[in-house]
């Protein structure tokens, strides 16, 4: 993740909380290491700072841009609000604990445990793809669970891809960064506006019309499992939509993974949504189950040998 120029400086007291580093940023937030002062723990502090909407002053306050981008701006903070209060609900081992959230300078910030290990996008683009099946089998049922206890409580992720996992210590997953998350809608007929990821969102999040379920997140499951295989994602979905040259990975790569592995993959990413598996459960009954095989160190334990001090969760 690139560094923000406008992020706030090291020390910044904040709360409780005392800046130690920025881990990085994106269009909406600005992610930091942060130390609990009373105790010395450390977290992750996210904090809302829509780059093209907002500015930071000299008393480290963040305001609009200018009056035309004040509804924007504002509406933004009430989504990320959203998510936070959304995220403190939904206790799950594969879903990155969120602390606490509060509102200071002008702005919401969200306050998460910290947990050593490396993002999923990164074990990608390092391995090439060419991951395991059983790293496949290890890191996906969990957040198959984590997904299962998001539906239950009638919401829907949106935006499931390998840069919003973390990998832990023993292959733990965990899930991050709800900033797509909504509610489901029970009628065919409304489509709120989306958050689209390239490769990983189907064609249904395109759509404005179209209809978005369970079965809309196991399709960006299917994709990001897809690329632990193949180091990228699938074409788009509106590609595929128009047409479909994806070659299905049952016949692809049937040498390198087990034919059943391989079925319920290519049934996660039909793109007709009502051709997918329509619960988590269903999909997750498709999997077939881990092979014992000689005990191997697991990614996420040789990452924290390397990588410890340096990747931490909740940076979505």
């Amino acid at each position: 993740m690139s560094i923000p120029v406008n992020s706030l400086p090291k020390d910044t007291n904040l709360d409780n909380y005392t800046i130690t580093r920025v881990l990085g940023g994106g269009g909406f937030s600005i992610v930091y290491l942060a130390k609990e002062k009373e105790t010395n723990r450390l977290v992750i502090i996210k904090e809302y700072m829509p780059r093209k909407l907002a500015k930071r002053g000299n008393d480290m306050s963040i305001s609009a841009l200018s009056e035309e981008k004040v509804n924007s701006f504002q509406g933004g903070r009430k989504l990320f609000f959203q998510e936070a209060s959304i995220l403190a609900t939904l206790k799950h081992p594969n879903i990155v604990d969120v602390q606490s959230f509060f509102r200071a300078n002008g702005t919401v910030y969200i306050v998460m445990s910290y947990e050593a290990g490396d993002n999923l996008q990164h074990v990608i683009s390092r391995q090439k793809g060419k991951l395991s099946e059983r790293f496949l089998l290890t890191v996906f049922p969990p957040l198959l669970d984590a997904l299962s206890l998001i539906h239950e409580r009638g919401y829907l992720h949106q935006d499931i891809k390998p840069g919003n996992i973390h990998i832990c210590s023993g292959d733990r997953p965990l899930l991050l960064d709800f900033g797509a998350v909504q509610r489901r809608q029970i009628s065919r007929q409304y489509q709120p506006g989306q958050v689209t990821s390239s490769g990983f969102s189907p064609i249904e999040q395109h759509n404005k019309t179209g209809y978005v379920g369970p079965w809309t997140d196991i399709y960006a499951i299917g994709a990001t499992m897809y690329s632990c295989i193949t180091g990228s994602p699938p074409p788009d979905s509106q590609e595929r939509h128009m047409k479909d040259s994806l070659k299905p990975t049952v016949v692809a790569f049937k040498k390198q993974y087990s034919e059943k592995l391989l079925k319920a993959l290519d049934w996660a990413l039909e793109v007709d949504p009502e051709l997918r598996p329509q619960t988590i459960q269903e999909f997750k009954d498709a999997l077939p189950p881990i092979q014992d095989e000689e005990e191997q160190p697991s990614i996420g334990t040789r990452l924290l040998s390397m990588f410890t001090g340096n990747a931490t969760a909740g940076r979505g």
